[in-house]
C-alpha cells in the first residue's frame, strides 16, 4: 500500500502550520534509532530499508486522499501543496542485514521540514516491525545449528503485515517461508507439507499418505500426528517410504506437530534408521521459538528442519521495537529534546556513526559523531561522561551511507537473499558474548568529544533561557 495517508494526523497538522508560516523550505535532519534492544538480547538486525525506499518514492496524495483531507478540514493552500508533493530528500543508512545497537542513529533523513516530517509514521511502521522480526529470526537461527528454519507465521501475523514478517524473517536467517505470495514477491524459497485435514479426508491414514506420495514423489513430507504419531503415523510413513524406494524415489521427510517433540523425534529417528531410512528428515513445528529449539537440542533431539510461526511473525514476547524518529537539526541549527536524564535526551546535529574493529576484525564498538568530522581518538559514554575509551588504534568505517539523494535511488538495493547473506557475514564479526541469550555483554556505543561538547553547549543554552 502506497497511499500517503499512511501517516498520522498530527504530522499533517504540523506540516500545514509550517507551510502557512513560510517555514516549509527549511532544511531538517531527523534520526531514526531505538533505545532498548528487543528480547533482552545483545544486538538487533536492521531490516525494512527496501520497503521504506519504495514507500517514499511512491508517497503521493491523489484525488481521493485530497478529497478526504479537504473534508477533514485542511486548507486549500495546503491541499494544493500536497497535490504536487513527492519526497525529494536524502536518506542515509547501513545496508539491510547490518547488526545494530541502541542509541546510535540507524537511518538519517535530510530534506525540507515538511517532507522530512510527514514520512515519520510510515518510516517507523516499516523499520520497527521488520527489524524486530529479523532480530527474532536471527536468534532462532542462532540456536538451530545446521537445521533449516522456515517462517510459518502468516496465519497468525498482523494482517498483511505477514508479508513484511516473512521478508524480515528471511533477512534474519530463515531459509524459506510457507507463504506463496511472500515467495513470489521476494523471490525466496517456499516450504510446506500437509495439514491434518488432508489425512482426515481419506478413510484411513495409509491411503492418505500413499495418495500424497503418488503426487509429490521425492518431495513428500508426511505429517505423523493426526491419529497417533508412533503407532499409526510412523509405521504408515515407513510403509510409504519403502514403496517409494521401489519406484526409485525417496521420502523427503516426516513432520511432528504436537506432543513431546524431543522424545518423539528420538523415537522416530531410531525407527527410521532401523529401517535404513536414515535419509528421511525430521521436521518439527508447533509453537516453537528460540528457547524451545535450544531446549530440544540440549535434549539431543535429532530434528533437521524447524517451522516457526506465531512467535516469529508477531515478534513475541516483545511485539514492538521502540524505534523513534527525532529532529536533530533545522535550518542549519542543531537541536535536541531536553531531559534532566541524559538517557532521555536526544543527540543534536547532523551525525554519522563509526563502526570499530579490533585486531581480529571483530566489532568492538560504535561511535556517534558529527557528520564531516575526522575520526575521533576517544569515545565517551553517552550518559556517563566520566567514562571514556581510547579508540585511536582501532580500524573503523562509517555505517551511514547515502541511499537516496534528492529522492533518487543512488544504487540498486540488494534483494532479500543478498541482505540475508550480508547479515550472516556481519553476525560472524559479532563476538559471541553479545550473542548469548542470558545477560549478553553490552556492546559499547559512545559519542565523540565534539558531539558531547555540542550537547553540553545546548544544555547550557537551554538552562540559561529558562
Amino acid at each position: 500500500m502506497t497511499t500517503a495517508l499512511l501517516t498520522d494526523n498530527y504530522e499533517l497538522t504540523m506540516a500545514q502550520t509550517y507551510l502557512q508560516n513560510g517555514r516549509w523550505k527549511e532544511r531538517a535532519v531527523f534520526d531514526y534509532f531505538f533505545r532498548t534492544l528487543p528480547f533482552e538480547g545483545g544486538y538487533a538486525v536492521f531490516a525494512g530499508l527496501e520497503d521504506l525506499v519504495q514507500n517514499l518514492q511512491t508517497f503521493r496524495f491523489g484525488p481521493e486522499e485530497l478529497d478526504y483531507l479537504k473534508n477533514t478540514g485542511y486548507t486549500d493552500d495546503f491541499l494544493a501543496y500536497l497535490e504536487k508533493f513527492e519526497f525529494c530528500g536524502d536518506l542515509y543508512s547501513p545496508p539491510e542485514g547490518e547488526i545494530i545497537f541502541p542509541n546510535a542513529p540507524i537511518l538519517r533523513i535530510q530534506g525540507n521540514l515538511i517532507e522530512a516530517q510527514i514520512i515519520e509514521t510510515i518510516l517507523l511502521n516499516t523499520l520497527n516491525f521488520q527489524t524486530l522480526i529479523a532480530t527474532k529470526a536471527a536468534r532462532i537461527k542462532e540456536v538451530s545449528d545446521s537445521a533449516l528454519v522456515s517462517e510459518f507465521g502468516f496465519r497468525r501475523a498482523p494482517g498483511l503485515g505477514g508479508l513484511a514478517a516473512a521478508r524480515a524473517a528471511i533477512i534474519g536467517g530463515c531459509d524459506s517461508t510457507s507463504n506463496l505470495e511472500a515467495g513470489r514477491r521476494f523471490r525466496v524459497p517456499v516450504a510446506g507439507t500437509m495439514a491434518h485435514s488432508f489425512v482426515q479426508t481419506y478413510s484411513d491414514e495409509l491411503t492418505a499418505f500413499r495418495q500424497f506420495a503418488k503426487v509429490h514423489g521425492s518431495k513428500t513430507v508426511l505429517l505423523l500426528d493426526t491419529y497417533n504419531t508412533l503407532y499409526s503415523g510412523l509405521p504408515n510413513a515407513i510403509s510409504v517410504a519403502k514403496e517409494l524406494e521401489k519406484e526409485g524415489k525417496r521420502l523427503a521427510g516426516v513432520r511432528l506437530d504436537s506432543g513431546d517433540l524431543a522424545y518423539l523425534a528420538k523415537a522416530v529417528r531410531t525407527a527410521l534408521d532401523r529401517e535404513n531410512l536414515n535419509y528421511v528428515k525430521i521436521v518439527a513445528s508447533n509453537q516453537l521459538d528460540e528457547y524451545v529449539i535450544r531446549s530440544l537440542y540440549n535434549q539431543g533431539a535429532p530434528i533437521d528442519f524447524f517451522g516457526v510461526g506465531t512467535s516469529l511473525a508477531t515478534g513475541l514476547p516483545d511485539a514492538a521495537l521502540d524505534g523513534v524518529y527525532k529532529l536533530a537539526e533545522t535550518a542549519g541549527r542543531p537541536t535536541m529534546k531536553f531531559s534532566e536524564k541524559l538517557s532521555k535526551s536526544t543527540l543534536p546535529g547532523c551525525k554519522t556513526v563509526w563502526r570499530l574493529y579490533d585486531d581480529d576484525g571483530m566489532f568492538t564498538g560504535d561511535i556517534i559523531d558529527l557528520e564531516g568530522a575526522d575520526f575521533p581518538k576517544t569515545m565517551i559514554h553517552p550518559f556517563e561522561p566520566d567514562r571514556f575509551r581510547n579508540v585511536s588504534r582501532f580500524r573503523f568505517e562509517p555505517l551511514l551511507k547515502p541511499v537516496l539523494k534528492e529522492g533518487k535511488l543512488l544504487n540498486p538495493l540488494p534483494d532479500v537473499l543478498d541482505a540475508a547473506a550480508y547479515k550472516k557475514e556481519r553476525m560472524e564479526k559479532l563476538p559471541v558474548e553479545h550473542r548469548r541469550f542470558e545477560n549478553p555483554h553490552i556492546y559499547k556505543v559512545g559519542i565523540s568529544p565534539a558531539l558531547k561538547n555540542l550537547r553540553d553547549e545546548l544544555r547550557v543554552q537551554y538552562r540559561q533561557s529558562k
